[in-house]
C-alpha cells in the first residue's frame, strides 16, 4: 500500500467530514447559534489533541511528503487563528 495515497486519503475524508459538519451546522443554525462557540471550543481542542496524538505515535524517522508537514503546520497556524479570533470577539463584543 502507498503510504503517501494513503495520507492524501485520511486528509480528503478529514475534510470531507468537516465540510459535512459546515453543512448539517448550517441547516440546524437557528438550533445551534447558542452553542457556536462551545461547539468551536470543543471541536478545536478535539481536532488539536488528535492531530497532536496522531503525529506522535506515528514514527518519528519516517520520512513525510513536504504537502503532509505542511498540512499539518498549516492546521496549527488555522487553530491558534481560529482561537484568536474567539478571544478577539469575547473581548470585543
Amino acid at each position: 500500500m502507498n503510504a503517501d495515497r494513503l495520507k492524501k486519503a485520511e486528509l480528503l475524508s478529514s475534510a470531507g467530514a468537516g465540510v459535512l459538519g459546515a453543512g448539517i451546522a448550517l441547516l440546524l443554525r437557528q438550533f445551534l447559534e447558542p452553542y457556536a462557540v462551545a461547539i468551536l471550543v470543543v471541536g478545536l481542542l478535539m481536532h488539536g489533541w488528535g492531530m497532536y496524538a496522531k503525529r506522535s505515535l506515528e514514527n518519528e524517522t519516517e520520512l513525510r511528503a513536504r504537502w503532509q508537514v505542511v498540512a499539518y503546520w498549516g492546521c496549527w497556524v488555522a487553530l491558534l487563528a481560529l482561537v484568536a479570533y474567539i478571544i478577539l470577539r469575547w473581548l470585543y463584543v
